[in-house]
């Protein structure tokens, strides 16, 4: 009984073993959208350490995930009706990501499991949706499953499984793309640092996309002048047509 007590007590006197830290940056922390955008590509790099500065000194995987501003959305389904292609079933959600990149250093079902990797979506098969009202579990699979489709054909949702270089357990480093039709807003690059299944550590570092020239004193206009620009935009419209259809009667 003695010996049982002296061992716990040395145990607690031993120091506690502290994770590794993560040192993340961007490579452009602010990306400019102006006339004639078309697109650019972000390095993502940095360094896992131990709290006293030191190199980590274990094996770990890197999981880095680039994820643009939330909004909401609607989504309908399209079904072929007496041989013609209309809307059927739709369902909105409050809050969806308008971009989302995931890039890995190997493939992320061999380092987590399933749980792991839904609580920190980690990968286009965990994205997580809030549904607006009740729906059924099935039926929100179905329109996650058609949303995530759609986003990928729009390059605006992709997954690199080799994505992340890591030299020397040390430094990594990913490259990611924003292409042309990217939305404006905050965009938060989070790395996860994983070992034996666990995520240890996790950091976030944030890029903002926003307009410039022209393009931001349309949007500005749009946003706090929303009835003039309306107004605005429906009068070219009637003003261009007007003058298609009399060039046209010239000819």
């Amino acid at each position: 009984m003695i010996r049982y007590l002296f061992l716990a007590l040395c145990l607690l006197a031993l120091p506690a073993q502290r994770d590794p830290i993560l040192v993340p940056e961007v490579s452009q922390h602010e990306v400019q959208v102006q006339q004639g955008f078309v697109g650019t590509e972000l390095l993502l790099f940095g360094a896992i350490l131990d709290p006293s500065g030191a190199r980590a000194g274990q094996q770990y995987d890197i999981v880095v995930i680039l994820k643009g501003p939330t909004e909401p959305i609607q989504l309908r389904e399209k079904d072929r009706i007496g041989g013609i292609w209309m809307n059927a079933e739709s369902t909105a959600f409050r809050s969806a990501p308008s971009f989302f990149a995931v890039a890995s250093s190997t493939d992320i079902a061999s380092i987590v499991d399933e749980r792991t990797a839904a609580i920190y979506e980690l990968g286009l098969d965990f994205i997580q949706l809030s549904p607006s009202g009740t729906i059924d579990p099935e039926e929100q699979a179905r329109f996650t499953e058609g949303f995530v489709d759609l986003r990928q054909r729009q390059g605006l949702f992709k997954e690199d499984m080799d994505g992340v270089q890591i030299n020397e357990q040390v430094l990594y480093q990913a490259r990611i793309t924003l292409p042309s039709n990217v939305q404006t807003g905050q965009y938060t690059a989070e790395t996860f640092a994983i070992s034996r299944g666990r995520v240890i550590a996790s950091e976030i570092a944030e890029v903002n996309v926003r307009k410039v020239g022209f393009g931001r004193l349309v949007e500005i206009f749009a946003q706090q002048q929303s009835l003039f620009y309306g107004l605005f935009a429906v009068s070219l419209s009637i003003l261009m047509g007007w003058m298609a259809g009399r060039l046209f009667a010239m000819i």
